[in-house]
């Protein structure tokens, strides 16, 4: 398996890999329009001998700054259960580390994320309308959590995609 940066011709295997693992069109969509509006940051494929099996997207977060969100990764079925996804999170979490980027935050299960190294507490005092359960945060240089406060803003596009 390679992983590397998605391509333009890449684009309706991700749609295709994404409406399969989350049974709608809404990611997909998410995808496109974080494409479009100039968001990304990251976005990276999982290609396993020219086929499409995976990909991640990180997206810059409005607030706080420096920080990006991940959002959202999938791993097309039949290839699920054999670290795509763990190899997907945790090269995309060093891109983020070597681009400079502070934090890393994620609404996902935290049984799941917690084994990267993500936290729920570390969302405490960022406000958001997101169940904060679920919210979570990775530092990505030493210290910066502690000074991250305030609202949480997503890129334009998390609101405009249903």
């Amino acid at each position: 398996m390679n992983i590397r940066a998605a391509a333009p011709a890449d684009s309706e295997a991700v749609r295709t890999i994404l409406r399969q693992a989350f049974g709608q069109d809404a990611e997909a969509d998410l995808v496109e329009a974080l494409r479009e509006s100039g968001d990304v940051v990251t976005e990276l494929v999982a290609d396993e001998g020219g086929q499409i099996v995976g990909h991640i997207l990180l997206s810059e977060l409005q607030s706080p700054d420096r920080c990006v969100a991940l959002a959202p990764v999938s791993v097309q079925s039949d290839f699920q259960g054999r670290g795509i996804g763990s190899a997907l999170i945790r090269e995309a979490i060093e891109r983020a580390k070597s681009g400079g980027w502070l934090a890393m935050i994620l609404l996902g299960e935290p049984d799941y994320y917690s084994r990267f190294g993500f936290s729920v507490g570390a969302c405490a005092k960022l406000e958001t309308s997101y169940p904060k359960d679920y919210m979570m945060a990775l530092e990505l240089r030493p210290g910066s959590l502690a000074k991250l406060h305030g609202n949480l803003a997503y890129p334009a596009a998390f609101d405009q995609v249903s």
